[in-house]
């Protein structure tokens, strides 16, 4: 099998792993929280078929194959009236999402510290093994650094309205409301070198405190 397709299946996989784990994480906070909107519509699992959006899907297998990867899953609806504190709530169902990428990370470093000889293969190169724990520690690192920005649709913004005082929050979902999406598509396809500026540098700095020490 030639390395492109033992990469592509590797990024997909952890692709889905992640995604998968996101979208459970703002189910069950939400659960939690008070409002039962995503366990009546099946979404506190762990199977990604729950979670998985098709055009997401699709967008997450040809990034994947041309190298960086980027796809998203449906998202998990709620009813911010059945929060106990609309705003606060709203904003830690958000977060939940990115904190479980961050907890995917580490988990991944913390088995590559305990993998030892089987991160690399009878010749010294790193194993499938090895590709697949580096990259479920870097993209997952990506994930929740791409998701924190405060852009719609992007959970980031919610945690920034929650964050907000309330006249300020209102005009600033007022103005994500009507020009959001618009900046989010630019992010993507227009400014992805900007993008990549200010996610890279949080991504591998965690990345190397997470891996310090650790023969890569």
């Amino acid at each position: 099998m030639s390395g492109d397709i033992v990469m592509f299946i590797i990024r997909m996989s952890v692709l889905v792993l992640a995604i998968t784990v996101h979208e459970f994480a703002h189910a069950y906070s939400a659960d939690r929280l008070g409002d039962d909107t995503p366990r009546r519509q099946g979404r506190i699992s762990l199977l990604p078929p729950d979670h998985l959006d098709l055009l997401g899907t699709i967008m997450m297998a040809v990034s994947s194959w041309i190298g960086f990867g980027i796809g998203w899953g449906k998202p998990v609806l709620t009813n911010p009236n059945n929060f106990r504190n609309p705003r606060r709530d709203q904003g830690i169902v958000a977060i939940a999402g990115p904190a479980s990428n961050m907890l995917q990370a580490v988990v991944f470093a913390l088995i590559i510290r305990f993998a030892g000889g089987a991160m690399r293969d009878d010749v010294g190169m790193i194993s499938t093994l090895g590709l697949f724990l580096l990259s479920g520690v870097t993209i997952n690192l990506a994930l929740a650094f791409f998701n924190l920005l405060p852009v719609t649709p992007l959970d980031g913004s919610w945690v920034t309205s929650a964050l907000l005082p309330y006249n300020l929050a209102a005009r600033y979902q007022m103005w994500m409301s009507r020009y959001g999406a618009i900046v989010f598509l630019l992010l993507i396809f227009v400014f992805r070198d900007f993008l990549s500026a200010v996610i890279g540098p949080p991504v591998f700095y965690l990345r190397g405190i997470l891996l310090h020490g650790v023969d890569i």
